[in-house]
């Protein structure tokens, strides 16, 4: 049976200024989003300049914020927030929820299109395979503040959260999420968009993976003591990953956009151009 590390909150302490370990996980993200985006861009064919990754990338981060927290308000603590509105604010004692932050993505991924003449999907499919790394280091951000653990097991590597409040031996379930979601979605959605796809299918095949792997994650991961177990035994996350699985299914199967090419996109920029 192994033990949690209980490494320290506090990563860096600058003087006054405490850097966390969260944080600094939120920050790991952006950069390596903005890394493999300029990488993608370096390579040829992207939609995108270096310019626009990075006014997305600035758009991306309000949008991941904002929407991950109002989710985490709506989805799972509604009742509570009402009857303290100030606390919506309190970000920094946690709350954040991934499927919050999706829909704050998808909003800017909307405004950004409109606003540089690309289709929603066409910057979809750019984006699409920078994230699961970024959630990597998020579920990595998890496991180091022991948090979001898991339920009770006796296999081997279960592991003793003494942030649970008990000696009870569970799944690390932060770290099935950091290999599933992160990394294993990261390769899958790497390699698949390597190669010209119709406009929609990386999209959708996001949808599919991160829908996929949170719904099995969930059964080794213990249900927020607030909310509990819901119809069918099944969690939250569960109950709002199925209809990203659908709604990504969908999305693959109808892409039939054809893939653009350089002469294309160097046209689209230039009627952009010229359009002031």
């Amino acid at each position: 049976m192994l033990v949690h590390p209980q490494f320290d909150p506090i990563a860096l302490q600058l003087g006054p200024i405490a850097i966390r370990w969260y944080g600094l996980m939120y920050l790991i993200a952006f950069a390596l989003v903005w890394l493999l985006g300029r990488w993608r861009i370096a390579k040829g064919n992207a939609i995108l300049t270096v310019r626009d990754l990075d006014d997305l990338l600035f758009y991306g981060i309000l949008g991941v914020v904002l929407g991950g927290r109002l989710g985490y308000v709506l989805f799972y603590k509604p009742g509570y927030y009402l009857s303290h509105p100030v606390e919506i604010f309190y970000v920094w004692q946690g709350g954040m929820a991934f499927h919050g932050g999706l829909i704050g993505v998808l909003l800017v991924i909307w405004l950004f299109g409109r606003s540089r003449g690309w289709k929603f999907l066409e910057v979809g499919d750019f984006l699409a395979p920078l994230i699961p790394l970024g959630l990597a280091a998020g579920r990595m951000g998890n496991f180091i503040n022991g948090e979001l653990w898991g339920r009770a097991t006796d296999l081997p590597w279960g592991m003793v959260f003494p942030q649970a409040g008990d000696t009870i031996a569970r799944h690390p379930s932060q770290l099935y999420q950091f290999a599933l979601e992160g990394m294993l979605l990261f390769v899958i959605l790497w390699a698949f968009s390597s190669k010209p796809r119709p406009v929609g299918q990386v999209s959708g095949l996001f949808l599919i993976g991160y829908g996929l792997f949170r719904f099995l994650a969930e059964f080794a991961r213990e249900p927020d003591n607030f909310l509990g177990f819901l119809a069918g035994g099944l969690t939250m996350g569960q109950y709002l990953s199925l209809p990203m699985i659908v709604i990504g299914i969908v999305m693959f199967k109808m892409a039939r956009g054809k893939p653009l090419d350089s002469q294309e996109i160097a046209a689209r920029r230039a009627r952009l151009a010229a359009q002031g």
